[in-house]
């Protein structure tokens, strides 16, 4: 039976007092909150779903809209859009924000997200305060954006061994950076391609879309 839930989009303050909006899905206050991080395509229906299905699985969800309103179906526009975000913005200010407003109507916040979410999930955790674990699903963020070393909240990861953009070596070395700081990130990796869990990508692979949705639920639960 699935829960009640309240979505739709909002506005919310960053931490320099300006504005972002972004769609939330509500389970309820006291809930544990997820700060739903976008693909290079933009807040679309996809991502919607994505946070709406966190809120059927009891989590306020929110899921900011880092590109002011700009989506894309097309790769190049795409590119071009991720190519022109301010990450240091994204990360500092939008995402702070999301985390800042789930944390008054939740227990504790994580962060998770795919492609460009999954590598300011990364960025997030070693930057913003306030977040309880993330996991990211194949991105990586450069290291001048985000130090490994840094982050230290829980991490699960999800990757796909045949990735040319997230490559496996950039796991691996994200893996072995952490491992030297001290950290213990849970590193999970797939026989599939980049965009496994976007059931609107050609990649998208049922099995290890499900394996990826319940050990981040399991993961979520222990941590939030």
């Amino acid at each position: 039976m699935e829960r009640e839930t309240s979505m739709g989009m909002i506005d919310f303050k960053r931490p320099d007092g300006s504005s972002c909006r972004g769609y939330l899905a509500e389970a309820g206050r006291g809930k544990p909150g997820i700060v739903v991080i976008q693909e290079w395509w933009g807040l679309n229906d996809q991502i919607c779903g994505v946070a709406d299905r966190f809120a059927r699985a009891g989590y306020n969800a929110l899921a900011p809209d880092l590109y002011k309103g700009r989506v894309t179906q097309t790769p190049d526009e795409a590119n071009h859009l991720m190519s022109g975000l301010d990450f240091v913005g994204a990360s500092d200010q939008d995402i702070a924000g999301a985390v800042k407003h789930l944390a008054a109507i939740s227990r504790k916040v994580g962060v998770m997200g795919f492609c460009m979410g999954g590598a300011l999930t990364i960025a997030a955790c070693a930057r913003v305060p306030g977040i309880a674990a993330g996991v990211p699903f194949y991105g990586i963020p450069p290291g001048q954006l985000a130090d490994p070393a840094k982050i230290a909240v829980p991490l699960q990861g999800h990757f796909a061994n045949q990735d040319d953009w997230c490559t496996p070596a950039a796991v691996d070395g994200l893996e072995k950076a952490m491992k030297a700081a001290g950290r213990s990130p849970e590193v999970h990796r797939y026989d599939a391609a980049h965009a496994f869990a976007n059931e609107r990508s050609a990649a998208y692979h049922l099995a290890s879309a499900n394996a990826a949705w319940e050990r981040m639920l399991g993961f979520l639960g222990k941590h939030l």
